[in-house]
C-alpha cells in the first residue's frame, strides 16, 4: 500500500487523451490508395459474375489522376474491364481493353499480366471459334513460375484442346491443373477443372462420368458465386440429356441457364440456349416454340455483331480464321485479304497499323 509523505498531497494523473480517428483517414484522399481500391471492387464484382459494376469501378480507376502507381495499375483494370465485357459477350470492347493491357504489359516487362491477358484472349477466341490459336497463346506461360500461373495456364490449355478434339491432350492438361488447385485450395480453379473434366467426358460420350463432374462443379460454382460458372454447367447437363434423349430434362436445364444468362447479362449463353432449345423443338414440330426461340437465336447475333462486316456472314458458325484490325473490328482473314489496306469497312480507321492482338 502506498502512503504520502507528512505534507505531500498526491494528485491523481489524468490520463492522456488520445485525438479521435478522423472519419476521412488521410488514405481516402490518396489517389493510388483509391484506385487500389475501386480495383479490388472490380475483380470481386467480376468474380461475382457482376459485369457492369465491374466496369463501373474500372471506369472510375482509370479516371483517377494519381502517381505512377496508379498507371502501373492500369493494364490490370484493362484487364478486368476486358474480362467484364467478355462476360456481357460485348467482344470488340474486350479486345480493345485486352490490347490496352497487353500494351501495359509489354511496356512495363510484366510476364505475369501477359500471361493473365494471353489467357482471358483465349476466352475470347475459343467463344469466336478461333481454335488452333488459344493453344499457342498459352503454351509457354507458367513454366518456371508460380504454380498459380502454371495451373492457370494448365486449365486454358486443357479446354483449347477440348474445343479441337485433342480430348488425350485436354484431359492431360486438366488433370496438371487440378492437381495443382487441390494442393493449393484453389476452389474457383477446382470448379473449372471440374467443367472441363465433365466436357471432355460428355465429348467422349460417356454421360456416366459426365453428369457428378458436373454436379460437383456446380457445388463450387454455387459456394462462390460463379453464375457464369453455373449457367455452363446448365448447358452441359442439358446436352447430357439431349445425347441421352430426355427432351424434357435438357429443356428444363436450358430454362434455369436462360434465366441465369439473363440474370447476368451473357449474351452468347442465350445465343447458345436458344440454339439447343431449336433443336429440341423442331425434333418435336413444335413450330410456335421453335420461331421464337430463331427470332431470339438471330437477334443475339445482332446485339452481339457476330457477323463479318464485309461478306454478311456469321462469326463462329463455321471453323474459319478471323483477324482483328487495330480498331479491334474483327472480320474473315478472306475477307480482309481481298479488301487489302482500304481500312476498316466498320469505322474506316486504316488496317496498315499492325495491331498487338
Amino acid at each position: 500500500m502506498i502512503t504520502a509523505a507528512p505534507g505531500m498531497n498526491i494528485s491523481l494523473v489524468q490520463p492522456v487523451q488520445r485525438p479521435r480517428r478522423s472519419t476521412r483517414p488521410e488514405k481516402l484522399e490518396d489517389p493510388d490508395f483509391l484506385t487500389e481500391s475501386y480495383l479490388n471492387l472490380a475483380r470481386s464484382n467480376e468474380k461475382l459474375c457482376e459485369f457492369q459494376k465491374t466496369i463501373s469501378y474500372c471506369k472510375t480507376c482509370l479516371n483517377m489522376q494519381g502517381t505512377s502507381v496508379s498507371l502501373q495499375l492500369n493494364g490490370q483494370v484493362s484487364l478486368s474491364l476486358g474480362n467484364a465485357y467478355l462476360g456481357l459477350s460485348v467482344f470488340q470492347k474486350a479486345l480493345e481493353c485486352f490490347e490496352k493491357a497487353l500494351r501495359y504489359a509489354h511496356n512495363n516487362d510484366d510476364k505475369m499480366l501477359e500471361c493473365r491477358v494471353c489467357c482471358s484472349l483465349g476466352g475470347l477466341y475459343t467463344q469466336l471459334k478461333v481454335r488452333d490459336l488459344r493453344p499457342e497463346l498459352v503454351n509457354d506461360y507458367g513454366k518456371g513460375w508460380s504454380l498459380k500461373y502454371r495451373a492457370m495456364s494448365q486449365y486454358h490449355m486443357a479446354a483449347a484442346y477440348r474445343k479441337l478434339g485433342r480430348l488425350t491432350d485436354a484431359m492431360e492438361c486438366c488433370e496438371e491443373s487440378m492437381k495443382i488447385a487441390m494442393q493449393h485450395g484453389d476452389r474457383p480453379l477446382q470448379a473449372l477443372c471440374l467443367l472441363c473434366f465433365a466436357d471432355i467426358h460428355r465429348s467422349h460420350g460417356d454421360i456416366e462420368k459426365a453428369i457428378p463432374r458436373y454436379d460437383s462443379s456446380m457445388s463450387i460454382m454455387t459456394e462462390i458465386g460463379n453464375r457464369l460458372g453455373q449457367t455452363q454447367v446448365l448447358m452441359g447437363v442439358a446436352k447430357c440429356w439431349l445425347h441421352q434423349k430426355e427432351m424434357d430434362k435438357a429443356l428444363d436445364g436450358l430454362q434455369k441457364a436462360q434465366e441465369m444468362a439473363e440474370e447476368i447479362g451473357n449474351k452468347l449463353s442465350l445465343l447458345k440456349v436458344h440454339c439447343l432449345s431449336e433443336i429440341i423443338h423442331r425434333s418435336r414440330q413444335q413450330q410456335r416454340e421453335l420461331r421464337a426461340h430463331v427470332v431470339r437465336f438471330h437477334e443475339c447475333v445482332e446485339e452481339m455483331e457476330l457477323y463479318c462486316g464485309m461478306c454478311g456472314e456469321s462469326i463462329g458458325e463455321k471453323n474459319c480464321q478471323l483477324q482483328a484490325l487495330p480498331c479491334s473490328h474483327v472480320f474473315h482473314l478472306r475477307c480482309l485479304q481481298t479488301n487489302g489496306s482500304r481500312g476498316c469497312p466498320n469505322c474506316r480507321r486504316s488496317s496498315v497499323k499492325p495491331g498487338f492482338v
